[in-house]
């Protein structure tokens, strides 16, 4: 239908950033581990940020962040941690930056041990997306009884900056979680 408009959840409707993110990726079920690596890593710069300020440096932590390469990051060193420090582009927390090669080597573990992060993530709920029926975006929740196992779980295998408020915003963007709204054009009943 010619200028039909598109109902968004409405947290998307700031920005094209947003409305990008939203449409293209947020909840979307993908299983290439470099990109749940990723999405592990922007939850962690996010956490006490807001979500727009990650986005908008995405790209320049892609390219500092050797393409969010697991198996490269977890080879940084003092170093490298003190080099990307000085990167005025991207986010600069000393404790984030320096979680990232032991949150990569936790992550190869896991990957090592399971086949695959999606293995992994996706057992917590027996491969089955878990999908919400929200009309009001304050139904949502910030946290939930899987996020806290979740964020357990990768905290016992030695992740750093995994709480269950930040993995629970992880586990809707990888769709092991769809928080679609139900007026959203991106949710599905099914």
């Amino acid at each position: 239908m010619v200028g039909a408009v598109i109902k968004r959840c409405e947290w998307c409707e700031k920005d094209e950033i947003y409305r990008n993110y939203h449409d293209n990726e947020w909840g979307e079920i993908f299983d290439d581990d470099r990109k749940f690596f990723e999405f592990l890593i922007l939850e962690i710069m996010q956490a006490g940020l807001s979500w727009h300020t990650v986005l908008k440096k995405r790209e320049d932590m892609r390219v500092a962040f050797d393409e969010f390469d697991p198996n490269k990051i977890a080879l940084y060193d003092d170093e490298k941690i003190d080099d990307l420090l000085k990167n005025s582009l991207i986010i600069k927390n000393r404790l984030k930056i320096s979680s990232l090669p032991i949150n990569a080597k936790a992550f190869l573990s896991i990957c090592d041990e399971f086949g695959s992060f999606y293995n992994y993530i996706w057992k917590f709920t027996n491969f089955k997306q878990i999908k919400n029926r929200y009309d009001n975006i304050k139904q949502i929740p910030t946290k939930t009884n899987l996020s806290d196992i979740v964020s357990k779980d990768l905290k016992k295998r030695g992740f750093k900056f995994v709480g269950s408020i930040g993995i629970y915003s992880f586990l809707q963007a990888c769709g092991v979680v769809n928080d679609h709204l139900s007026y959203c054009f991106k949710f599905k009943e099914n």
